[in-house]
């Protein structure tokens, strides 16, 4: 492991693997991972359980902004696993929060300024003391403009369509490619386009297109990357 630790931040479009990746290299240098993608996510699947998003998508933001101080979002290593588990107020929904109905309405509950705005600062909390791998969409851009190393990520959307596609049906999902590929370019647009912390790749982030790469190739990418750049460490 390197001596001097740092924030490294990944962003990029949905279904890259992002969060494989980030847990890959977390591992591989002894780091804390933080799942932003999951704090959305724990958050539309609270809004769910609250009836705050109704039939025709729209959300009830106003009601939304009130609650939020009552989302309790915390991470817990799951040692059979080796990861950690995602709980809201005290209930791991890990598995919950990663079904088809949650990815259709994330985009638009992380839309939200204020949903943002708070999830944003629990994060740079998590990253006061660095040797920390977060992923997400404005990692690099607002949550840690500063981080030593900044990734962006991205992948033909047929390829990441099919990898989410495995990655559902695995669970015993009822899903289709095509339904997942349109998913998936519903929120390429609605998280480019968003008002608030569009995704975007930071002017000094290192792009990584995936398409073609076994996990196995992005870490011989990523410690050729550390190995040859002596000023990220």
């Amino acid at each position: 492991m390197k001596a001097k630790k740092i924030i490294i931040a990944i962003d990029g479009y949905s279904s890259t693997g992002k969060s494989s990746f980030a847990k890959a290299i977390a591992r591989e240098l002894g780091y804390i991972y933080v799942d932003t993608g999951a704090m959305y996510r724990a958050v539309t699947w609270y809004a769910m359980q609250q009836r705050l998003i109704y039939t025709d998508g729209t959300v009830n933001s106003d009601v939304l902004i009130k609650q939020l101080p009552l989302i309790n979002i915390d991470f817990r290593f799951n040692a059979d696993k080796g990861v950690s588990d995602t709980y809201v107020n005290g209930e791991n929904v890990e598995q919950k929060i990663r079904n088809i109905k949650v990815s259709q309405y994330v985009s638009r509950i992380s839309a939200i300024p204020q949903v943002r705005e708070e999830m944003v600062r629990q994060q740079q909390l998590m990253g006061k003391n660095k040797g920390l791998v977060m992923d997400g969409r404005d990692i690099g851009t607002v949550v840690f403009p500063n981080a030593e190393l900044k990734l962006f990520m991205t992948a033909d959307p047929k390829v990441r369509a099919m990898r989410r596609y495995n990655e559902l049906t695995a669970k015993g999902e009822k899903v289709t490619p095509k339904e997942i590929e349109q998913n998936i370019i519903q929120r390429d647009y609605e998280d480019s386009n968003r008002i608030t912390s569009p995704l975007r790749k930071a002017d000094d982030a290192i792009e990584l297109d995936n398409s073609n790469m076994t996990q196995e190739k992005q870490m011989e990418w990523f410690r050729k990357l550390i190995e040859n750049d002596s000023k990220i460490f």
